[in-house]
């Protein structure tokens, strides 16, 4: 039941980065492909202090659910913020920084899973 869990953590994360504007917001599906994680939610944030502010609100809504950031690496100001809990991997991006490590290119063979209404 591994999955349903951390699809579970996946959409709360999702929600809360949409709710602090989070663009481009996309969530891989890497049940089956990888062993790294489940899923991948990778969005943008147009400054350094937007960065902070989603990933902080991802952090309180997990927390609030249960479920605690494992590791948190990398600095709003370097353009790249990711969050591991595990199963679920969050990078919060700057624009360029996204595009440059363009993980969506890198990951193409994972489903997309659709977070609408989540």
């Amino acid at each position: 039941m591994a999955s349903t869990s951390s699809e579970h953590t996946v959409r709360l994360a999702a929600r809360a980065a949409l709710e602090k504007k989070a663009a481009g917001l996309v969530v891989l599906d890497l049940q089956g492909i990888s062993g790294v994680a489940d899923f991948f939610l990778v969005c943008s944030a147009q400054s350094s202090t937007q960065i902070d502010t989603v990933a902080d609100a991802i952090q309180v809504a997990l927390k609030a659910a249960g479920v605690r950031a494992r590791h948190r690496e990398g600095t709003a100001k370097s353009g790249w913020l990711l969050l591991d809990y595990g199963d679920v991997v969050v990078h919060v991006f700057a624009d360029a920084t996204r595009e440059f490590y363009a993980l969506e290119r890198l990951w193409g063979d994972a489903p997309v899973l659709s977070v609408e209404g989540s």
